[in-house]
């Protein structure tokens, strides 16, 4: 008896507990669930720039005719620069979203006592953290991007019809000047250059939304401009033979604006680029100049200080939960 009452057991007690199933994903899954302003905001931007189109169609027909009378590398030009900036302004749209989300991502928690919880689920604080790092900085700008891709095209459709009411060929004027795929896949390649670009926003923000009992976008915006106007009023960065400037730009701008889109381009490798001439604006979304800035030391140093901040969040969900 004692022997099958031994083997019954040991068949019916499983060897190990159940494991969770893919806790991380799941977590960016809840936070996308949480905020829905990640994915609305870029949607609500996709869908607001045809309605604008469509309030102007009257306008296409002289666009189109003003297109035609240009050199094809202007036309390459003028188109990719329309298209791109449909893409740059829904990007920047998910950029703000992003920003308040950042805000309020471990400062919310706590103010709702959600925070309790979560933290009796399986994941650590580690993995809470990056998985709200990874939705603001990963997630929600590709869906950014796939929307701004599916705006293009919507865009391109409708000036094909214009160009062909006009007896234009759309493949040469528009789509051929435009390379809508080699342009897509840009866009969706600068993601990660944009999220390790973003790290000392990302970084700070966090850091501000796990330490600020309240308001923590004062606390975020106040502390760096503080100190910007102190070492502008004091000199202080012409102690190491620097302007006051350089201080606003490389720790104050870093700080609050690196979350932006296309922010890096002033450290990338375009300076041989003429401006006034034709390729600029190809050179700004090409991906050697996106991944030029993998080689400068502004984006490494950025990393390093993000990467900071966001351990120093961490500790301290931990720390004020606990007080």
């Amino acid at each position: 008896m004692n022997a099958a009452t031994e083997t019954t057991e040991t068949f019916a007690a499983p060897a190990t507990a159940p494991r969770p199933v893919r806790p991380f994903y799941w977590s960016v899954r809840r936070e996308l669930w949480e905020n829905r302003a990640l994915v609305i905001a870029p949607l609500v931007a996709a869908a607001i720039v045809p309605v604008a189109l469509l309030l102007r169609a009257m306008q296409l027909g002289e666009d189109v005719q003003l297109l035609t009378a240009f050199n094809p590398e202007r036309q390459r030009e003028i188109v990719t620069g329309m298209v791109g900036g449909i893409g740059i302004l829904i990007t920047w749209v998910t950029a703000i979203a992003a920003f308040f989300y950042l805000l309020d991502a471990l400062h919310g928690e706590r103010k709702d006592r959600s925070v309790l919880f979560w933290k009796s689920m399986p994941l650590s604080d580690r993995d809470t953290v990056l998985s709200k790092v990874a939705s603001a900085t990963l997630v929600a700008p590709l869906i950014a991007t796939l929307a701004a891709i599916a705006t293009m095209i919507g865009f391109l459709l409708m000036i094909s019809v214009v160009v062909m009411i006009h007896d234009g060929n759309p493949y040469t004027l528009i789509w051929a000047p435009g390379s809508p795929l080699v342009l897509s896949a840009q866009l969706i390649a600068a993601i990660p250059v944009y999220a390790l670009w973003a790290m000392p926003t990302v970084g700070w923000l966090m850091l501000c939304s796990a330490w600020a009992r309240s308001k923590p976008f004062l606390w975020a915006l106040m502390i760096p401009v503080l100190a910007g106007v102190f070492v502008s009023m004091f000199d202080v960065m012409e102690w190491m033979n620097m302007d006051s400037g350089w201080f606003w730009k490389n720790i104050v701008g870093r700080m609050l604006l690196s979350v932006a889109p296309l922010t890096y381009l002033d450290v990338a490798r375009i300076a041989d680029t003429n401006f006034d001439g034709p390729g600029a604006v190809r050179a700004l979304f090409s991906l050697k100049s996106t991944y030029s800035t993998l080689g400068t030391v502004e984006l490494w140093t950025g990393v390093v200080a993000g990467v900071a901040m966001l351990f120093g969040a961490t500790r301290l969900r931990r720390w004020r939960d606990e007080g």
